[in-house]
């Protein structure tokens, strides 16, 4: 690396070229962190340079340190522009643009003509020497906003209302005002034009720059880390971007058409949105990445190492198939992405209400976007829905019998193992298996018998977030409604209601010596039975009325007449004439019977029944029959998912067998875990995968495994090859 320090005169003066390459992240400097401070230096400087005498002898202006830049030049024929990328310093650089371009075009209105000119070498090279239009701007941002550039640096163009709103145009009309208004060009002509030259020198003299130019064989995305190392304002996300398209550059692919077809979706807006994880807003693509690396590494991954471990333990393990890559995390974006607007009634929509925005449980999310990831050809829909339904039922059921939360993220773990491991296409019934087979405290999945226990006196109203009791109350309505037959969900963000008042003494009163009464209904008020949902305008008009009064204006009347929720229909045809203390207690009872059956869990397994078998790793015992197959070969036995390919190895014959991966999955009647598409050991590993042993037991060995390609070579296990 060669470091100097250089003015704008001298970084711009010359016709050159300073491209931020297409996968640098777009411009995010806002007014408040970075164009209104920036401002107030140049002001500062200028003012300055006005009140320094000039000529020989004077005293020096101080200049103004912005920072440093990291270029990186390009080969380019002779004749042509030299053209410098930016490897770090983007933003800074197109933000000293945006205002030597504003100063231009205010100067050229109400300074000197030559001043004028001193700024536009700054930010325009000479169109004769240029090859394309666009080569007329010294520096040229990303791909996302160059046309918002170009707009606002043309000093007589009309900034479209759609790009004005981008942040390059905002910058540009905010130096633009602050300039102007600084120089008070409405009051003296000569007071403007000095106040002008001298913002002039100070932006072509008197701001200073350190420039590092890189060297052949210096590694530009290391120089990118170590200077973003800390403190660093990057998201992971752009970090992780800057990677890849470094990669792909020295691999010598169309960086552009990589760009364009998988991550350029990814820089719009939406991305940057900050999102809730768990207690924190934090970008959504850093979120999404967070989640896709603990979907792919299968483990924790803390939020401040998502690049690193993106970095170590995906990128360099998979450098020579970054297309596929980019299209895998492309495709597993848009799926996350779709999560918001899910098709309303279908299973997965239900569960990302239910579990994700109302239970708030987002340690869900990696397993969640692993079953959504999967076409039907691989995860059959039935499939799907039954690993959601149990993973919704597991949750709900331990939240009402108020069993702790803090080990979800780890049985996800262990539950995305197993799935990977076993392949998509028993999904539910592996997600099923799995969660009934917990039986620790901190992970069963409750029986009956403990929600019944749990809910009948459980004060739901102040021991649930109030999110969570209003998603009970929904889906017993929900259930309420298909059992008459209606279709229609029922409205989201109503308000609960408790039947007997929270303060019933005023209006629901016992004799004042009914001391044990007082406290029953205390205890009671806030259990399930004793709760309702009604639209937020009927809530005030309810609160505290009796059940019935003799102006037919209580609570149950309100009810009646403005209610359409069939929990309130059942509410005022059952009751007619009175809400007590064991109405609330019954009503508690139906009411959680319903929510068992809408939350089923299936019975546990049987002692008698060898769980383990379920793994992929672990194969049953053989039976008498299949041993006895094996006792003509001096091959072992094996009994596990992946016998069809251990009884076809075993018939064929010759050096080599050459296949594809769907070849394989012919062969097996089933897809090949997604792991063997992308890890390498899943093939040769004998302890580790039951593929491995299968193979190995058969009497051979996988041997040229080609993950880009999706091809395998079989040789006898004996074989050196």
């Amino acid at each position: 690396m060669q470091a100097q320090t250089h003015t704008p005169g001298v970084i711009f003066g010359s016709h050159i070229r300073y491209v931020v390459p297409l996968f640098q992240r777009p411009y995010v400097w806002d007014e408040k962190e970075q164009w209104g401070p920036f401002w107030d230096d140049v002001q500062a400087l200028a003012e300055k340079v006005l009140e320094t005498p000039s000529g020989y002898g004077a005293p020096p202006v101080s200049p103004h340190f912005l920072g440093a830049i990291v270029v990186d030049q390009q080969s380019n024929p002779s004749g042509f522009i030299q053209v410098r990328h930016v490897i770090d310093g983007q933003q800074r650089l197109t933000t000293l643009q945006l205002l030597l371009d504003a100063a231009q075009e205010v100067t050229e209105k109400h300074g000197a003509s030559l001043d004028a000119e001193t700024l536009k070498v700054l930010v325009l090279n000479q169109p004769q020497v240029t090859q394309h239009p666009d080569e007329i701007f010294k520096v040229w941002p990303t791909d996302r906003d160059q046309a918002a550039f170009r707009a606002a640096m043309d000093n007589h163009a009309v900034v479209s209302t759609e790009l004005a709103t981008s942040r390059i145009a905002r910058a540009h009309a905010f130096f633009v005002e602050k300039i102007t208004e600084w120089c008070e060009p409405t009051g003296d002509p000569d007071k403007s034009a000095a106040r002008l030259k001298a913002l002039a020198q100070a932006l072509h003299a008197h701001l200073k720059l350190v420039v590092i130019d890189l060297e052949p064989g210096d590694n530009a995305q290391v120089i990118f880390e170590t200077l973003n190392h800390r403190g660093s304002r990057l998201l992971a996300a752009d970090l992780v971007k800057n990677l890849l398209f470094q990669m792909a550059q020295s691999q010598q692919l169309d960086v552009a058409a990589l760009y364009k077809q998988y991550w350029r979706p990814l820089d719009e807006d939406y991305w940057r949105e900050l999102t809730a994880q768990g207690r924190l807003y934090r970008p959504r693509i850093d979120v999404f990445l967070n989640y896709w690396l603990v979907m792919k590494l299968l483990r924790e991954v803390p939020a401040d190492r998502i690049f690193i471990d993106f970095r170590d333990q995906v990128a360099m393990s998979r450098a020579t198939e970054l297309p596929e890559l980019l299209a895998e995390v492309a495709e597993d974006a848009a799926v996350f992405s779709s999560l918001d607007s899910l098709p309303a009634g279908s299973t997965p929509a239900r569960f990302y209400y239910r579990v994700i925005r109302a239970l708030d449980t987002r340690a869900v999310m990696p397993v969640f976007l692993w079953l959504m990831r999967w076409s039907a050809s691989y995860l059959p829909i039935a499939q799907r829905d039954k690993a959601l339904n149990a993973i919704e039922s597991w949750l709900v059921r331990r939240t009402l019998a108020r069993l702790t939360g803090k080990n979800v993220n780890l049985v996800v773990l262990e539950l995305l193992k197993a799935l990977d491991e076993a392949g998509p296409a028993d999904a539910g019934d592996r997600t099923e298996s799995f969660l009934v087979e917990q039986t620790a405290d901190s992970r069963l999945w409750p029986s009956d018998d403990l929600v019944r226990q749990a809910l009948a006196t459980a004060p739901v109203y102040t021991s649930l977030v109030r999110a969570r009791v209003r998603m009970l109350l929904e889906a017993l309505e929900d259930d309420l409604r298909t059992a008459y037959g209606e279709g229609q969900p029922a409205p989201r963000e109503l308000t609960v209601e408790h039947v007997l008042p929270q303060a019933w003494r005023e209006h629901w009163p016992l004799s004042a010596d009914d001391l044990a009464g007082a406290i029953e209904r205390d205890r009671l008020r806030h259990v399930l039975g004793n709760l309702t949902l009604v639209s937020g305008g009927l809530n005030p008009a309810l609160s505290n009325r009796p059940w019935t009064r003799e102006d037919g204006k209580g609570k149950r009347d309100y009810l009646l007449e403005h209610s359409a929720l069939k929990l309130n229909a059942k509410l005022v045809t059952q009751h007619t004439e009175a809400w007590t203390e064991d109405d609330i207690r019954a009503r508690t009872a139906a009411l959680t019977d319903r929510l068992l059956a809408l939350w089923p869990r299936p019975a546990s397994p049987s002692p008698a029944v060898d769980t383990a078998a379920t793994s992929e790793d672990v194969a049953p015992q053989p039976s008498r029959q299949l041993e006895e197959e094996a006792d003509d070969s001096s091959m072992p036995s094996h009994t596990g998912k992946y016998r069809k390919l251990w009884t076809w190895l075993r018939e064929q014959d010759g050096d080599e067998i050459p296949l594809a991966f769907e070849e394989v999955e012919e062969v097996l009647g089933i897809p090949l875990p997604p792991s063997a598409r992308l890890h390498m050991p899943h093939w040769y590993g004998y302890e580790g995968t039951a593929l491995g042993r299968a193979i190995r037991d058969a009497g051979w060995k996988a041997s040229k495994v080609d993950l880009q390609e999706q091809r395998v070579v079989f040789v006898p296990a004996q074989s050196d090859a």
